[in-house]
C-alpha cells in the first residue's frame, strides 16, 4: 500500500484531476475572472447593501446557501425572497475577503471558491453586529458572468450567535 501511494505520488499532476480538460492558461484566466468576481461581490454588497447579493446569487433551483449547519436558502425562490426581507432589517453591509481567496476552477463553467471573510451588518436601529469566517461557494459563469451556485458562511466559534458565551 506504501508503495502504491508513494509512486502515484511521484507522478502527481501540477493541479487536481478534477479539470483535465482546463489548460494552464484557462486555469489562469478562470482564476483571475472568478477572483475578481468574488472581490466585485464584496464591493457592490459594501456599496448598495444586502439588495445587492440578489445580483450575485444564482436564482436557479440547484441554488442553496447554508450558515452555521443551517440550510437557509434551499434554492434560488428562496434566495430572491429572502435577500429581499434583508433589505427590510439590515440597511448596510461591510464585506471584506481576506488575501487568502483562492479559486480552483474546475470546468469552463464552474469554479469553487474560499476565503475568509469579516463583515460589519449595520441594522435598521444602527446596530452593528461583526462577524468573521470562512466563506466557501460554488461560482458558476452565466454567459459572461460569474454567480454563486451555493454559498457556505462560517463563523468563528466566538462569534456564532448560538455558542455559548463564557467569562473570562
Amino acid at each position: 500500500m506504501l508503495a502504491a501511494f508513494t509512486l502515484s505520488a511521484c507522478h502527481a499532476r501540477a493541479h487536481s484531476l478534477a479539470s483535465p480538460a482546463l489548460t494552464d492558461q484557462e486555469r489562469i484566466e478562470i482564476i483571475g475572472d472568478v477572483r475578481v468576481f468574488a472581490l466585485e461581490v464584496a464591493q457592490d454588497v459594501t456599496l448598495r447593501g444586502p439588495a445587492a447579493w440578489a445580483k450575485h446569487f444564482s436564482s436557479a433551483p440547484e441554488f442553496f446557501m447554508a450558515s452555521q449547519g443551517t440550510l437557509e436558502f434551499p434554492n434560488g425562490a428562496a434566495a430572491v425572497t429572502g435577500v429581499e426581507a434583508l433589505t427590510h432589517t439590515l440597511k448596510r453591509v461591510d464585506l471584506r475577503f481576506g488575501d487568502d481567496l483562492r479559486v480552483d476552477p474546475l470546468t469552463h463553467e464552474f469554479a469553487v471558491v474560499g476565503a475568509s471573510f469579516t463583515e460589519v451588518l449595520t441594522d435598521s436601529a444602527d446596530h452593528d453586529t461583526r462577524a468573521s469566517g470562512y466563506f466557501s461557494g460554488l461560482a458558476e459563469r452565466h454567459g459572461d458572468q460569474w454567480v454563486f451556485r451555493n454559498a457556505h458562511w462560517s463563523l468563528h466559534p466566538s462569534e456564532d450567535p448560538s455558542a455559548e458565551a463564557t467569562s473570562p
